[in-house]
Formats: C-alpha cells, structure tokens, sequence
C-alpha cells in the first residue's frame, strides 16, 4: 500500500523509511514559527532560560518570529512586549518579520512554505502552508518542546481526502467552498486528521484560494490540511524556499481514512451564522438583514483576489451611510501591488477605510462593535466576543458579499454588482 503526502513528509522529518497513520514518531521540524504574542512567546522565552538554563537555541535558522498583533500599539506595555520579542530574536540570531504583514501569509512570501517540509507553530491556521505541499501543525502543547530540543514526539495522523470536481459559478468564492466542506463533512469531520485536498475541481481554485480553505482547516478538526504540489504552486514557493527538499506527492494507492466529494459546480455564496463556525448556510436566506459592520481581512482573506473582487463591486459606488467598512490587506506585499493595481484608490473612492497589514481586527483590538450591532466578516470566527461586545453579532461570507452588503446597508448578493 502507498503513502498519502502527510505520511511521506512525516516520514522524511523522522528519519524513518515510511510511516503509518497511527504510529507513534519522533521528528524534526525543518521550521519552528510563532508570532509574538502574550501567554505564549513570552513564556517560550523565560521557561527556556529559567527553567531549563537554555541561553541560546540550538539551529536559529530553523527559527522565526512575526510581530503582527498589537500592531500599530497603543500602550506601552504592548511596545515593551515587542521590545522584549526583538531582543530575543536579536540574542538568538532568529529571523524576526516584524509589521510585514499577517505572519501566516508572510510566512509564505518568505520562504517557509517548502514543499515537502513539516512546520510547526503553535496557531492551527498556519496549515495554510499546505497550499504549497508543506505539512504545518498547530502544536500548542509541545511548542517548548520544539524551541529546547531537536525532536518532537508526533502521532502520524490519518488523512481525509477531499475530492473536488467541477467549477465555481460567478460570485462564488474559495471561502464559499471551505463553508460548504464544513456542511458536507461536518465540524468534527477530520478530527486529529489531515484534510487532503484533491481531484480535478483544484485547477478551478487560485492558489490564494487555497490558501483560505487550508487555512481554515481546523474548523472541520482537522489538524492540518495540505495540497499535492503542482506547477504553478511549485512555481511561487521554490524560488523563495529557505531550505531544498524534493517535492512529495502521495501515491495513487496511499489509504485514506474517508473520501468525500465535492462538486464546485453546485456550490451557492453562503454566510455563516452566529455564533459557531459550523453554521453554514445559504446566503439567500439572510438577504436584507442589517448589518453595521464589513471587515474584510485576516489570514483566510484579504489578499488579491479578494481585494480585486471588493473593488470590482464597490467601482463607482459608494458605502452606505452609517456603515463602517474596514479592509486590512493581509500582507504589506498585498497591499503594495492591490495599491500598484489601483485597487485600493476604488476601495478609498468608494468610502472604505484601509488599513496597513494586522490581526488586530480579527480578534477584536481594533474596530469593536458595540451591544447590537451586526458585522459581515472574511475573519477566522464568529464567536461572540470576536470583535468586541458578546452582543454583537459576526456573519462570515466571501469578499464579494462584504463589499455588496456595505453599498446596501443590508446583507446582499454580490452577483447583481458583478
């Protein structure tokens, strides 16, 4: 029997000839990735060196570090937290990305994403990387682990396959294909398993695209979720690789754990209701319900083409009085080439407020609703709470239909725009 693309990498990483989901292995993330932020670097940083006298890493090239939270800052407490991140990184001569954007996509545009290479970190939606053959765990509880000694204990998942067929109808998005695989399989569908996406439906999907759905894996339990390489995938993320490893690719006869089918073809806009992640449903049904709020941006938004598709909408229109549309590129890189291409003039023109590359929308430091008020979203959750009062309300949907619904006031159909 052959190996799935998770087990392959897997195997590499342990030193091992192969591996079997289930095994029990010890292995060597080629990269160990974090984005500074308190309860979590911090601890990294005083745990290492108070309680297990390590005053500096071992390998720092295997190492790096985003400052994309609390950007810009607003006390001083928060830029004494940075401080402390660029003395540590400085002391320990590890790569620090600081204000180029969400750490998740930057990570990317700087080499991370290697084909055939395992990365850890410890927030799940850095599976993105799968987008390009990367394996990339969220390990919360085995991140110290990673930061003071070469090998990490690892479960060898088993994978579901995800096959996709057809293609997207007008004014439907990649995020609109995560939303229905979470319909189709379910929140708990690929529970401590890898989500492998597959089928002839890929070529219907940008790699931006793809970058949404892996990234987003988690909300269907996975673990993790990844992508066979192909040409154009190969050709972004080779010339930017820190580290040469050959491109694995699972075998035709490799064992999935289930299969699921999914036809693009069928797939509708949909938003997602509050307050669970899982609560897909159609967007027809929501149409004309007021909304206060758009935010377009986060690590599963924000880059080109869901810029490009906000600005095709908002063209020659105007935001609705009283509404307040954020939109946060996801990445300075984004934002520099979607300013290049006139984009961000239209979505100026067209009364959205812009901002450089943060978190700090998405988990509700900046831009908060107030008790009664009701936000569309391209963010990671719709938790109450997620950006600002418990009684507010989060709606997440693709680009197209936060941009339509900040011309009318009111949740609306992007295709009648488009």
């Amino acid at each position: 029997m052959g190996s799935t693309i998770t087990e392959k990498i897997i195997a590499r990483a342990a030193g091992l000839a192969s591996v079997a989901a289930g095994d029990e292995v010890m292995v060597k993330p080629d990269f160990v990735l974090a984005y500074d932020f308190p309860g979590y670097t911090n601890v990294y940083f005083k745990q290492l060196k108070q309680d297990l006298g390590i005053q500096r890493i071992a390998e720092p090239d295997r190492f790096g570090i985003f400052i994309d939270h609390m950007v810009p800052v607003t006390t001083e407490d928060e830029e004494a937290f940075h401080i402390e991140t660029r003395t540590w990184t400085s002391e320990n001569n590890v790569e620090l990305f600081e204000r180029k954007g969400i750490g998740h996509q930057v990570a990317a545009e700087v080499g991370y994403g290697v084909p055939g290479a395992l990365v850890v970190h410890f927030d799940p939606h850095i599976s993105q990387l799968g987008t390009f053959g990367t394996l990339a765990l969220g390990i919360h509880r085995n991140m110290l682990e990673a930061y003071s000694q070469e090998r990490i204990s690892l479960r060898v998942p088993h994978t579901v396959r995800i096959d996709l067929k057809g293609t997207l109808r007008p004014g439907v998005m990649a995020r609109d294909v995560f939303h229905h695989i979470v319909r189709q399989v379910g929140s708990g569908g690929c529970h401590f398993k890898v989500m492998e996406l597959a089928g002839p439906g890929l070529d219907a999907l940008s790699t931006e695209g793809l970058q949404t759905i892996t990234g987003l894996a988690m909300f269907t339990g996975a673990i993790s979720a990844i992508v066979n390489p192909n040409p154009e995938r190969l050709d972004y993320a080779l010339p930017r690789a820190k580290k040469q490893i050959e491109p694995v690719y699972s075998d035709p006869d490799a064992h999935y754990s289930d299969i699921h089918e999914i036809d693009l073809s069928v797939i509708e806009p949909v938003v997602v209701v509050p307050p669970s992640p899982a609560n897909t449903r159609d967007l027809q049904e929501f149409v004309g319900l007021p909304v206060n709020v758009g935010y377009l941006g986060s690590c599963a938004s924000g880059r080109l083409e869901d810029l490009r598709a906000a600005a095709k909408v908002l063209r020659g229109r105007r935001v609705a009085d009283g509404f307040s549309l954020y939109v946060v590129p996801t990445s300075q890189q984004i934002m520099a080439e979607a300013s290049r291409e006139g984009i961000i003039a239209s979505l100026v023109e067209a009364g959205a407020f812009v901002s450089s590359s943060s978190c700090d929308y998405c988990y509700g430091r900046i831009g908060i609703m107030a008790a009664g008020q009701r936000a569309v979203s391209t963010g990671t959750l719709n938790v109450p709470g997620r950006m600002g009062s418990t009684e507010a309300e989060i709606f997440l949907c693709n680009a197209a239909v936060v941009a339509a619904t900040a011309i009318e006031g009111r949740i609306a159909d992007p295709r009648k725009y488009l």
